[in-house]
């Protein structure tokens, strides 16, 4: 497999590199400030089809795992038995997911359990500062603790009542860490018979301690500034020391346009695995936060530039199962890299504000992340892939990394954990940064989905903002605004760069996009009102091989595929053994799912013939859940033919590796949003067909 052909030895790549991270500035008024500013959480709340799904998912799998899964039921964090790897992040991740989770829906009981995670983690903090159960040099790893500072830092924004308790907690931590990582790195690098971290991932995510760290610099430093700082340099110089600098990975010469058996490759293999691949596009920031160096800018511009050319999927995550590999659509694309994508990009976003950052966040928003979750939230796929023709045991494993060939089927934990505990972040986390705070004390709709934002303006904080967004966003192209103001402010609407210039504020006023792509709204004190109304057609995007993508505004749409969906019994990851009823929801809500086409799959399509339908009034409430094949309002018919198309590996062939031949008679295809399409073919071969009544 590739991880052994890639590996690299922590002494060969220690001898090579230098240590390049040391910072120039002391002083936690010093870092780099955002150019745009995220809303302390609970700040912004859902409304419409966007809190239907949090609704959904809290009702789901995400908000029963408490309840009675085994790596956050039975957690060792919270007194429990059970971890599922010595990185001990399961119920880390889950508390980061189910905070914003919690306190966006204002949800008692996720309240609760959120409150009893925090209480008995801060309550049971060891005599030392550390932060967990584990008691030996050789169980204690950093990398977990980076997961449950982030959940916590969220935690003391959404309720002030905790907010000392958990920065006192916090910076006893910190003085720990600083103080094991000045001991050679102890609890980072892996020394003698330590155990937590063999693989080298938390090596690979050493940025991942800045946000919560340069969190308590801005708000409470406690004269703790230096141990602060220095502790963020020293997980970066660690990381260099192993071979682990994402610098030296981000550059065109050093990133792999493709990576197969035969690809020559010699930098660690945490570059090229898709998670962390996800992570480390937020590492130049991190760094360029304390340095100021705008090299570590331009990077970051960079890397979404490498990505997106080489390894971006069309519906806008990381083409890579475990590890990444080409642009094939039959190939995999793991669940915890579109939620990982979905956090860097929007964090991204608040620094460099370039406007297609913003599509790319709601591209994976509406498009990769939904498609891999059940429509009521209660089961998940570990891999999707753009070309899914079914979603079963294959008879392979031989189409991905280091995954097994359950891995496309939606259940519990159709493959590695990790996904399961991981992807409740997502949606939160997108709606936490959907409004954002401007430089001249003004406010902006960035990610268009429908909701409300409460906030304070102005240097003294005077102005109380009261926004309300009305909008089926993404499913139709309009955003009615309320507003209300103590104070005259900057309301700035975000205008989606497939936006065309028909667009209009009001019904009446072109849009007047700046260069980020804002249009401004004056607004004035007291009550007020404005509207947006998108323009677009759909848009035909050429891939490789003569293939082709069909977007409709932010939606990427897909051959709909009806199948038969038969619910079985979950099974364990590893032994592929039926789950012990202790570990799944004792209702019987928990099942794995094996989906089965009943109609074509296999069709190649004239994209020069395309025409939008509206399945309902654009009037109605949406169908909950929306995620569903059929619920969303708009779908495209588009001129196809069957093709006789090859299945390699259990799965469909790449298109381009063999010869387009028609099996039958031209037809009417239906498209549908990919997101609500669990089986689907969305990167389809394109020919010429004669013209046609698509309303046939």
């Amino acid at each position: 497999m590739l991880f052994g052909k890639v590996a690299v030895g922590v002494a060969a790549i220690a001898g090579a590199q230098h240590v390049l991270s040391k910072s120039t500035l002391r002083n936690g008024s010093s870092l780099i400030q955002p150019v745009f500013r995220p809303l302390d959480l609970g700040s912004i709340k859902p409304l419409g089809w966007f809190k239907d799904q949090l609704e959904l998912e809290a009702a789901g799998l995400s908000g029963n795992m408490f309840d009675f899964y085994r790596f956050v039921h039975d957690a060792k964090w919270i007194g429990g038995a059970t971890e599922y790897s010595a990185l001990d992040e399961a119920s880390p991740y889950w508390f980061n997911g189910l905070v914003p989770l919690a306190f966006g829906l204002g949800d008692e009981r996720l309240l609760d359990q959120v409150k009893y995670y925090l209480d008995y983690v801060l309550d049971h903090q060891q005599d030392d500062g550390w932060l967990g159960f584990e008691t030996t040099r050789a169980t204690r790893g950093l990398w977990a603790r980076c997961l449950l500072l982030l959940g916590l830092i969220q935690y003391a924004e959404a309720d002030p009542s905790q907010t000392e308790r958990i920065v006192d907690s916090m910076h006893r931590y910190v003085v720990l860490a600083h103080s094991m990582l000045k001991n050679n790195y102890t609890g980072l690098l892996v020394h003698g018979n330590d155990t937590f971290d063999t693989a080298g991932f938390g090596v690979g995510r050493t940025h991942e301690l800045h946000i919560p760290l340069q969190w308590l610099l801005e708000r409470s430093p406690r004269n703790n500034s230096d141990i602060l700082w220095e502790t963020m340099d020293l997980m970066i110089d660690g990381g260099v020391l192993w071979g682990a600098d994402w610098r030296t990975f981000w550059t065109e010469e050093a990133y792999p346009k493709t990576l197969l058996e035969d690809t020559s490759y010699n930098l660690s293999w945490v570059f090229i695995h898709g998670v962390n691949m996800a992570e480390g596009l937020r590492y130049p920031l991190s760094i360029y936060r304390m340095s100021g160096d705008e090299a570590l800018k331009t990077q970051t511009r960079t890397a979404l530039d490498l990505l997106t050319k080489y390894h971006r999927s069309t519906p806008g995550t990381i083409l890579a199962d475990e590890y990444i590999a080409d642009l094939n659509p039959s190939r995999g694309a793991e669940l915890c890299i579109a939620a990982e994508i979905m956090f860097s990009t929007a964090y991204i976003y608040q620094f460099l504000g370039d406007n297609d950052i913003a599509d790319w966040v709601e591209q994976t928003a509406f498009n990769a992340f939904p498609v891999s979750v059940a429509p009521d939230w209660w089961s998940h796929q570990y891999v999707q892939q753009e070309n899914q023709p079914w979603s079963r045991n294959l008879t392979t494993d031989d189409n991905w990394w280091d995954v097994n060939s359950y891995a496309n089927v939606f259940g519990l934990e159709p493959n590695y954990p990790c996904c399961t505990v991981n992807h409740p972040q997502a949606y939160p986390k997108f709606l936490a940064n959907s409004f954002l705070a401007t430089e001249d004390e003004g406010l902006a709709h960035v990610f268009l989905i429908p909701g409300t934002a409460a906030t304070r303006l102005g240097k003294d904080g005077s102005n109380s903002v009261f926004v309300t967004a009305n909008t089926s966003y993404p499913f139709n192209h309009s955003v009615q605004y309320t507003i209300s103001a103590t104070s005259p402010f900057s309301f700035y609407i975000r205008i989606p760069a497939w936006a065309d210039k028909n667009s209009t504020i009001d019904g009446k006023t072109p849009v007047l996009p700046d260069s980020n792509g804002f249009h401004r709204v004056n607004v004035q004190a007291g009550e007020s009102s404005t509207s947006v109304q998108f323009s677009t057609t759909p848009r035909v995007v050429e891939r490789a091989n003569n293939t082709v993508a069909i977007y409709y505004g932010a939606l990427l749409y897909a051959l709909a595929i009806e199948y038969d969906s038969v619910p079985t019994a979950p099974i364990n990851y590893r032994s592929q053994e039926v789950l012990p009823a202790n570990t799944t929801d004792p209702a019987g809500r928990t099942k794995d799912h094996l989906l089965t086409p009943k109609t074509a799959w296999n069709v190649a399509i004239d994209p020069r013939q395309i025409s939008v339908v509206q399945t309902r009034p654009m009037d109605r409430q949406l169908q909950s859940p929306i995620w569903d094949l059929g619920a969303p309002p708009v779908e495209l018919q588009v001129a196809a033919v069957e093709i006789d198309w090859p299945v390699v590996r259990d799965t469909a062939a790449d298109p381009g590796t063999f010869e387009i031949k028609a099996t039958g008679k031209p037809f009417s295809a239906r498209l549908v949003p990919y997101g609500s399409s669990k089986l689907h073919m969305a990167v389809l071969p394109s020919l010429v067909l004669d013209d046609m009544d698509l309303k046939q």
